[in-house]
Parts: C-alpha cells; sequence; structure tokens
C-alpha cells in the first residue's frame, strides 16, 4: 500500500509537525557535519511555501542524565538550520510545559519552529524512547497533522514518530519517500539483474540481510571481514583473519542455499599485524599463511566484483570491503565504490553507514542514484522487516 507523502497533505494555515532527523555530529557545541540538516530542506521549505508553519522535533544522541541535557541542547541545531533557510528559527529548551504552548500558538504562517531534543524526556523513565503513550498524544495535540521525515529512526518505536503519528493524518517527507522508493523498492520489486555487496565486519550484524537478499538478489557479493568467516567455512585456512567461530555452520547453510549466488574473494592484502605499516603480501585465499591475518580484499576480487557488476540493472552496497581506515587496506573499498559509481544506467543504491561515509569522503556521492541516511533503519529495511516509523504513516 503506498504512503502519503507531504505533497498529499493540505498545509495552508496548518501547523505542521515534523520528525526530521537533526542527530548531527557535534564537538564543543559546534556541529562538526551538517549534512543531516541539509537533507531535511526541502520538506521543510515546501511545506513554508504551502503556506503551513512547520514544528520540528528531533532527537540528538543518547540523553541519561540532566548533565547530558548541557551538552545535547538542539539550540545550535537551530542556528544553523536558520542560517541554511535564511530566516529565523524560532526555540524553546522545553519539550512541554506553558512556554513551549505559548510558542507554538503564536506562531505565522511562514515562521519555523524547534523543539528542544525529544529525549529530553527519556531522563523521567524514557517516555520518548519507549513511545510513552501519554507523551505522543501531547506533542499530537500541538499541531494539525504530521510529516515523519526521519528514515533514521523508522526502524525504532518512539513517541516523537509512531506516538505522533497514532493521533494525526500523517505522511513522509521527501527524503523519507526516497527511502521507501528506493531502498523499499529494492527489497519488494528490484529492476534484475539485481546485485548486492556486503561487507563489514561481521556476519551477525548482517545476517537476517544475507537471508532476505538470498531470496530476492541475482547475486551476492561479499568482502570484507564477514569474509573469512565463510571462507573458513569452505575449509580454508584463514590464518589470523577475523573470524566469528560460532558463525562457521551458519555460513556452510548460507552458501548451500545460495549456491551460485554467493561470491566470495580470491585473494586478499595479507599482513602480520593489524597495522598500516607492516609488510604487505597479495595473496590468493588458498594461501593465507597460519600466523598472518587478511585485511582488505585484493586486486583480483576487486576484477572479480567487477565483472559481476557488469550488466546490473540494480546494486545495493553495505559495509566495507576491508580496514578502510588505513590508507593500505583502503583499496578493495575504493575499487568497489568506483566500479559501482561507473556502471551505466543501473541504480546504485548505498545502505548507509561506513559505506555512506565511505563514498563521500573518495568524493564519489553524486554518482550513486540513492544514498541512504540511515545505518541501522537501512539495515533492518533489507532485511524485509517492517519499521514502525513507516508502517504508522498514513495509507494513501
Amino acid at each position: 500500500m503506498a504512503k502519503k507523502i507531504v505533497s498529499d497533505l493540505e498545509l495552508k494555515d496548518k501547523k505542521v509537525l515534523v520528525r526530521a532527523d537533526f542527530n548531527v555530529p557535534m564537538k564543543d557545541g559546534e556541529i562538526t557535519n551538517d549534512n543531516r540538516i541539509v537533507e531535511a530542506l526541502p520538506t521543510i521549505k515546501y511545506i513554508i511555501e504551502q503556506g503551513g508553519t512547520p514544528v520540528i522535533f528531533s532527537h540528538l544522541g543518547k540523553v541519561k542524565t540532566e548533565e547530558d541535557k548541557a551538552q545535547l541542547s538542539l539550540h545550535p541545531v537551530a542556528r544553523r538550520l536558520a542560517e541554511l533557510l535564511g530566516t529565523e528559527v524560532g526555540f524553546t529548551d522545553a519539550t512541554r510545559g506553558e512556554k513551549l504552548e505559548a510558542s507554538i500558538n503564536n506562531l505565522t504562517p511562514g515562521d519555523v519552529f524547534l523543539v528542544e531534543n525529544t529525549r529530553f524526556e527519556d531522563i523521567d523513565g524514557k517516555k520518548e524512547s519507549k513511545n510513552d503513550p501519554e507523551l505522543g498524544k501531547y506533542w499530537a495535540s500541538l499541531g494539525d497533522v504530521f510529516v515523519n521525515d526521519a528514515f533514521g529512526t523508522a526502524h525504532r518505536e518512539h513517541a516523537s514518530n509512531v506516538g505522533i503519528a497514532s493521533h494525526l493524518e500523517s505522511a513522509a517527507g521527501f527524503l523519507m519517500e526516497k527511502e521507501i522508493k528506493f531502498i523499499g523498492g529494492v527489497v519488494e520489486s528490484p529492476e534484475r539483474p539485481f546485485v548486492a555487496i556486503l561487507g563489514g565486519a561481521k556476519v551477525s550484524d548482517k545476517i537476517g540481510v544475507i537471508e532476505n537478499l538470498l531470496e530476492v538478489a541475482d547475486k551476492v557479493l561479499i568482502g570484507g571481514g564477514m569474509a573469512y568467516t565463510f571462507l573458513k567455512a569452505q575449509g580454508k585456512e584463514i590464518g589470523q583473519s577475523l573470524l566469528e567461530e560460532d558463525k562457521i555452520d551458519l555460513a556452510k547453510d548460507l552458501l548451500a542455499r545460495g549456491e551460485g549466488k554467493i561470491v566470495l574473494p580470491v585473494d586478499a592484502k595479507v599482513t602480520e599485524e593489524f597495522s598500516n605499516d607492516g609488510e604487505i603480501k597479495e595473496l590468493s585465499v588458498d594461501e593465507i599463511p597460519a600466523d598472518e591475518q587478511a585485511l582488505d580484499i585484493g586486486p583480483k576480487t576487486v576484477e572479480l566484483f567487477e565483472e559481476q557488476l557488469q550488466g546490473a540493472k540494480t546494486v545495493v552496497w553495505n559495509g566495507p570491503m576491508g580496514v578502510f581506515e588505513m590508507s593500505n587496506f583502503a583499496q578493495g573499498t575504493i575499487g568497489v565504490c568506483e566500479a559501482i559509481a561507473n556502471l551505466e544506467d543501473a541504480t546504485t543504491i548505498i545502505g548507509g553507514g561506513d559505506s555512506a561515509a565511505a563514498a563521500m569522503e573518495l568524493g564519489f556521492a553524486d554518482k550513486f542514484t540513492h544514498i541512504s541516511t540511515g545505518g541501522g533503519a537501512s539495515l533492518e529495511y533489507l532485511e524485509g522487516k517492517e519499521l514502525p516509523g513507516i508502517k504508522s504513516i498514513s495509507d494513501k
């Protein structure tokens, strides 16, 4: 069932509650990366253009004690949002009460308002994180309609997304709409051939994703630390490479189920210690010495993965191919990133997290069709799970 989008709502003269994802990285009260604020602008601007008044909710970090509040106020976000919109943004340091209500009641069309960090409500019994029904109802009473544009928390059932949505007509913002279209589309009806590339350290983090993608993808290419548990399951000597001993049987089972679909590395960059400075050998995965460890896929694997990608119409990538934080072991991730970026006529999607960071760092961000804004949320979506934040949006 298709979900309502913000453009389906009548917004004129309405107070529009917006759940945005302004959970930005901060250092000493300064925002170090404002990408999440920038990504939310189209929805906010659209509401203003339609004559609505955006009242925005977001969390920031984890708030466990009164002391956390000082570090985690959204005040710097209100300032940055005002600069980006070129208009004043009202703000009050409260998540409920008369002061907040008066501020919102005094807003007129064209005004923008940001409510303080929703997780300030977690200090007294985790009311936000545990979706306290009274809190969701209270927040919903502050506006007329609800727009959820925070995909990053869509896999969580909080008062500020599911709670508000259960009391008001609600719709997805433009950012959420993109995630439903691209990440949701991959799971439901991808254009084929569909190739998934999975990396990262652990099989255990990606079990659900691998299982679901074996059902829907034509090929699943596996790199990163988790590949060595699969290679071990094939009976190979992997030396001191990353291994999840308790997942070998699962890997065997997945290899049997995904026969012909799962593609593993054929070579690796191997070294004696976990460091960027040691001697590096490029070896076949059949030749890893017992006392050494593989920290990246090798050039032959990059070529193999490139071949597997040829002709693909849909590609999803989640997780680096090696220890890409160390320059000598970043080549696998860079190679795969380039290979995907250079595909013609394919829908190319990055499922958030480290892969998104890598693509941005490498300057390839604009070469991808879609880069997800939510790490955990996109993983659960790729697992085929129904996300509470999306489920709670009104159907068309």
